[in-house]
């Protein structure tokens, strides 16, 4: 399907390239405890270590629970994201305000049978995972095969879907595009809209597992996708840059990427999310102003 042409988006990337040099430019002028308290409310607090074991998961939930025993001022993390083995670890590990993310189907490749990808989002949600980060099947996308990449998307959604409606709550869906390994600026926005269309509740931009993760030209154009898919639907899509964000000043540069395609209505983390494991402590020290390493 050519998805490009069916939502009328080009990436224009001469218009992108001039809008992410004003971003860069302006980014001391959108600093402020504000800002950055709100990126901190929007991060998924990522471990995905091949050593992750349930004493490291737990310690790390730990550091949540305890958070606002330190930082009374401050907002909780929206989530902690985890292997999926580790959800019940979360779930039973936790005692404030927080969502169980997992990723999963067999991240990061997404490489194996659809059965086993959606077995494993099926036992993720029934131990607790509130939200599930999936892998875009590059396999069958960059084969061509769109509508096989698309029905994996869908019967993912449709399997976390019957599960949560058993427990009486409702799970979201990422689906991770991996943009460092798709080779233009359309190849991601056919990915985007393609997920989208699929069931996604977010577009997410990397696993953080391989060279190039998220850039600002894939998040601005990722921005634009789910900017012209809310014109034609009417449904609000949100998304999550991830992979490679390290600093207070990589979360800065992707807020105000939200901030001026999407507008304030997706700084929330409702629709907007950081995967992180490292700039937690960068942003709490920007605000603290001196060297913090809670996390």
């Amino acid at each position: 399907m050519d998805y490009l042409k069916k939502y009328g988006y080009a990436p224009d990337m001469d218009a992108i390239g001039r809008a992410l040099e004003i971003i860069a430019s302006n980014l001391d002028k959108v600093a402020s405890e504000k800002v950055y308290k709100d990126c901190f409310s929007m991060m998924d607090l990522t471990t995905l270590k091949t050593n992750d074991t349930p004493a490291s998961v737990e310690k790390l939930v730990g550091k949540v629970n305890s958070f606002r025993e330190s930082y009374p001022e401050w907002p909780l993390p929206a989530s902690v994201c985890v292997y999926p083995n580790f959800a019940s670890t979360v779930r039973e590990a936790r005692k404030c305000d927080f969502n169980i993310t997992v990723v999963s189907a067999c991240f990061p490749s997404s490489q194996s049978f659809l059965e086993v990808k959606l077995k494993e989002c099926e036992m993720a949600v029934e131990q607790g995972a509130d939200e599930v980060d999936i892998v875009l099947a590059l396999n069958s996308f960059l084969a061509g095969d769109h509508e096989k990449a698309s029905e994996e998307i869908r019967k993912v959604r449709e399997c976390i879907d019957a599960v949560a409606a058993r427990q009486s709550r409702s799970v979201h869906l990422k689906v991770i595009l991996e943009t460092g390994l798709l080779r233009t600026p359309e190849l991601v926005a056919a990915a985007s809209f393609l997920a989208m269309e699929a069931g996604a509740d977010f577009i997410k931009t990397s696993t953080g597992k391989v060279d190039v993760n998220a850039t600002p030209v894939a998040a601005y154009v990722m921005c634009e996708c789910i900017a012209r898919y809310m014109e034609v639907t009417g449904r609000k899509v949100g998304f999550k840059p991830a992979g490679g964000i390290s600093s207070a000043a990589d979360a800065l540069c992707y807020y105000s990427i939200v901030s001026s395609v999407l507008g304030k209505e997706w700084l929330n983390k409702e629709y907007f999310r950081f995967g992180v494991s490292r700039v937690a402590n960068s942003i709490l020290s920007a605000v603290e102003q001196k060297t913090v390493s809670f996390f």
